[in-house]
């Protein structure tokens, strides 16, 4: 009897840990997307430096506005010329068009191609040690200088983190070590955000 009411707690105690990952995981990055966008919007168009009392949130919901309308301008002819002379400007500017053309084929190379799918293909490879597997992104094929050092063809490889994928490692992969899956790219995400939780690897 005294073991069997152990082994009830210790499952109502696993349990509640198995309920409360999730929740705590949701509420960190709610906070800490709320955090981020508060220092982003500027104060002079944040109603919350303004009101007696914060809205929570009400950052985030300004900044999808302003990117939605951004967005707008950006696809209108006019948005698209003044994209075109600012891209301009920046390419006589050593420094800024590195980093403004690197930033500009990272966020390319995520967009969906014209049927829906993304242009990154899902991949599994042995990392970080062999015999342990991460799912990844592989962004392209390097058939340049770093790939004829070796005398192999190499594919870059973006490993997000989780639950945060918005940092990882970059890794140069030989193409035969690669496996690609039949997996798109938004369920990629929810397996790595959730922890592989949700999703599953066709």
């Amino acid at each position: 009897m005294k073991y069997s009411t152990i082994t009830k707690l210790r499952n109502y105690f696993l349990a509640g840990i198995i309920t409360l990952i999730p929740i705590f995981i949701t509420v960190y990055l709610t906070f800490l997307v709320i955090d981020v966008f508060s220092r982003i919007v500027p104060d002079a168009i944040n109603p919350n430096k303004y009101l007696p009392f914060k809205i929570p949130g009400l950052e985030i919901l300004i900044a999808v506005l302003i990117t939605v309308f951004i967005g707008f301008v950006s696809l209108s002819y006019f948005g698209k010329k003044i994209l075109s002379y600012g891209e301009h400007l920046l390419e006589k500017i050593p420094v800024l068009r590195s980093v403004y053309s690197g930033a500009t084929q990272f966020t390319k190379s995520f967009q969906s191609t014209e049927d829906g799918s993304s242009n990154k293909k899902v991949v599994l490879i042995e990392f970080p040690r062999p015999g342990s597997w991460s799912v990844g992104f592989a962004t392209n094929e390097n058939s340049k200088q770093i790939s004829s050092k070796i005398n192999d063809t190499l594919v870059n490889v973006f490993i997000p983190t989780t639950p945060n994928p918005t940092s990882g490692f970059l890794v140069l992969i030989p193409k035969k070590d690669i496996i690609y899956l039949n997996m798109n790219f938004e369920d990629a995400m929810k397996f790595i955000i959730s922890v592989g939780a949700i999703g599953e690897l066709k």
